[in-house]
């Protein structure tokens, strides 16, 4: 078993910060706006629903322990969602746990209304975590890529203290756009 150092705890706290920052900021920008919100994520940590009262929240979860209102794989079609159900989706740190996050990129993009929102976030500098798996990180420009169809609002990110370049997390708010698709050749950086 590996041991979790002082740092790990440091940048946990942190990063669970940057979070909460983000979605109580969202939720104020959104306050005068309703529908309904999917929060992708394990139940036991959720700040979304403290956050945004004013949308009927659902829930979605890859196993049902929390009771999520949808049961299934976000990398996959799932059935029991219509297409352009949800005004915002949210997946908080769950990414980075997915086998293939372009299909869940694709997924959420298919159940997001044309001009819904995408709150979503994840580690770069922090250790493996669970739920296992924790396949991948991603900076500004992975997020760029995968989030290539979206129009990127925000992107918020937590920089390491003393350590330029290599921030602890980032949360990104970004709009869908039904009618986009972004070539390669498209995308732009920032220069660094």
């Amino acid at each position: 078993m590996s041991t979790v150092s002082r740092l790990d705890e440091e940048f946990l706290i942190l990063g669970r910060e940057h979070i909460s920052r983000f979605l109580q900021r969202t939720a104020q920008r959104q306050a005068a706006c309703s529908g309904k919100l999917l929060e992708i994520a394990p139940q036991e940590r959720s700040e979304v629903r403290q956050y945004f009262h004013n949308y009927c929240v659902e829930t979605f979860d890859i196993v049902d322990t929390y009771q999520p209102t949808h049961v299934g794989d976000i990398t996959k079609h799932n059935e029991s969602i219509s297409d352009d159900t949800y005004d915002c989706v949210a997946c908080i740190d769950v990414i980075e746990h997915t086998m293939d996050p372009f299909g869940a990129v694709r997924e959420m993009r298919r159940i997001l209304k044309n001009t819904g929102l995408l709150l979503i976030s994840a580690p770069l500098n922090f250790r493996i975590h669970g739920p296992i798996p924790d396949c991948w990180r991603f900076n500004e420009h992975g997020f760029k890529v995968l989030l290539r169809d979206f129009e990127i609002l925000e992107l918020d990110i937590l920089e390491s203290p003393g350590r330029d370049l290599f921030p602890v997390h980032y949360n990104v708010l970004a709009q869908n756009d039904k009618f986009r698709q972004t070539a390669d050749a498209d995308l732009t950086f920032r220069f660094i």
